[in-house]
């Protein structure tokens, strides 16, 4: 970026802005086309300079989701220096920002859970509620992000607002992120025993978080506070995870896919998935012949169903003879179109699968 640029962004000279805009017209183009740049808006969201950040967004509104060399969006910046009128303004212009990922897949709401910036997250959260979805490049939701840097009281915020979520899927959002693990297998139950935090402990279960997860390296969050034990005094901990139904690794079982191949093969099994194997090493012309076999069955069961055996069209005087013979032969032609109707059912899902 040209020098002068940078002191008019530095300064928040705007005249200075159109100056050099008047004497290169595709002086901030150039900088677009860079994929990571230091570009104005970047530099105005570092100095504090609002009104520059605000024509600079009307301008170019797409410095707004751009990394610099650092890995740095200009809100990211903006919150770093403390800049909350910034921040707040940027938000208003462009909402999508809460959601822009910088260095290590974090947004803006995993960096006010980071920095304890409570009053930035309930905004978050209030307005742009969908970014607690995000994760980090190390899958790492804001709660983890909260747990990991020891700030509680952000945790709190975190977990106070899904309490009292009511849209649609709330409580199904809460239990997800509650149970997301990061890249070392950890949900933030993990965390909090790791940390002796029974009253996060309390929180996470409140909002029923599954107690039974494994780490990578085979350990259970009772597994993890039963370790400790020796170490800090956690029996509270360890009471209310038991009470939860937390047990330890070696207790559990292989887990129910595992059990499942473990177990003997049923014959009604055996049956589906040699039809299964067949089915797969079907040729094109076996499937297309498939498919014409179906629909003439199908063809025939309607027919059969529209001119059954002793219908409305015989004589009158046969009517008496006909309708005896209707019922006696009428169920087993009914049986038999159904079968004819169900074999071509068969054959069209065999052919299209």
């Amino acid at each position: 970026m040209d020098q002068k640029l940078r002191d008019a962004a530095e300064q928040g000279d705007i005249d200075a802005l159109y100056s050099l805009i008047e004497i290169d017209t595709e002086v901030l183009n150039k900088i677009d086309e860079i994929s990571f740049v230091q570009t104005p808006l970047h530099v105005a969201a570092d100095a504090g300079q609002t009104e520059f950040a605000m024509e600079m967004m009307m301008l170019k509104p797409s410095f707004a989701k751009k990394l610099n060399p650092n890995g740095f969006t200009p809100l990211l910046l903006a919150m770093h220096n403390n800049q909350d009128q910034l921040v707040r303004e940027l938000l208003t212009t462009h909402k999508d920002l809460v959601c822009a990922q910088g260095k290590g897949g974090m947004n803006p709401l995993h960096y006010a859970a980071q920095t304890g910036h409570l009053r930035l997250l309930a905004n978050f959260l209030k307005f742009y509620p969908k970014c607690i979805r995000d994760v980090t490049s190390r899958k790492e939701t804001a709660l983890h992000v909260a747990l990991k840097n020891d700030k509680l009281d952000a945790f709190q915020v975190l977990v106070g607002w899904l309490r009292r979520a009511w849209f649609e899927e709330a409580k199904s959002w809460g239990r997800r992120l509650l149970n997301v693990q990061d890249l070392n297998g950890n949900t933030v139950l993990h965390i909090a025993a790791s940390k002796n935090q029974p009253q996060v402990v309390r929180w996470i279960l409140d909002l029923g978080a599954r107690v039974n997860f494994e780490i990578f390296e085979g350990f259970t969050a009772l597994d993890i506070a039963v370790d400790m034990q020796t170490q800090v005094d956690n029996q509270e901990m360890r009471n209310m995870l038991c009470r939860a139904g937390a047990k330890s690794a070696s207790s559990r079982s292989t887990g129910p896919f595992a059990d499942y191949l473990r177990s003997p093969i049923p014959i009604n099994e055996k049956l589906f998935t040699w039809f299964f194997r067949q089915r797969t090493l079907m040729s094109n012309d076996m499937r297309n012949m498939l498919l014409v076999v179906a629909v003439l069955l199908v063809t025939i069961a309607y027919q059969s169903a529209l001119s059954p055996p002793g219908g409305f069209w015989q004589d009158n005087q046969f009517n008496t003879i006909t309708n005896a013979s209707s019922e006696v032969s009428q169920p087993p032609h009914r049986a038999g179109t159904l079968v004819l109707f169900s074999v071509a059912c068969v054959f069209w899902w065999v052919a299209v699968s």
